[in-house]
């Protein structure tokens, strides 16, 4: 071990994180001062704003009050140049209602969903106005039908 490397070890030793590093985080802080009063949701904003910007790389992720809802939202872009979205991140108990669905989609911009679990795991869900057709299915894919069905039957 040189010496610079002891220096690090002590250095490490002296100053250890904070047991609770997520309370002292910038954006955590920045979130506090939204002043809403679900600290549940507070932190499951926390972690999804963490989940876009260090793991995803989701370009501008920013956090604003939802006065209506009394909860903390996320704006972000997918990558650079593409649309704002927003995220509405939610422990995965919690209710939601339509009401505070359409609030979200008031707002103008594409709306995410994500549900948080206890063990912090996220699931995006995409919301729309109205219904949304699915796109058709990318392949080469052939309708056997029933007639495929029939044939096995007669050949046993």
């Amino acid at each position: 071990m040189n010496m610079s490397e002891e220096s690090d070890t002590a250095d490490v030793m002296e100053n250890p994180p904070p047991s609770n590093w997520i309370l002292h985080h910038p954006t955590y802080q920045l979130m506090k001062n939204l002043e809403v009063e679900d600290s549940e949701q507070l932190h499951t904003a926390f972690l999804v704003y963490m989940d876009l910007s260090e793991v995803r790389h989701w370009k501008e992720v920013s956090c604003v009050k939802s006065p209506e809802l009394q909860l903390v939202l996320l704006e972000a872009r997918e990558k650079e140049g593409a649309p704002v979205q927003t995220v509405l991140p939610l422990p995965v108990h919690r209710p939601l209602s339509h009401k505070s669905i359409r609030h979200v989609l008031d707002r103008g911009f594409p709306m995410l969903l994500c549900a948080v679990a206890a063990d912090s795991t996220l699931v995006y869900q995409r919301m729309t106005d109205g219904l949304v057709t699915p796109d058709p299915p990318v392949g080469p894919f052939q309708d056997l039908g029933r007639r495929q069905h029939r044939k096995r039957r007669q050949q046993r």
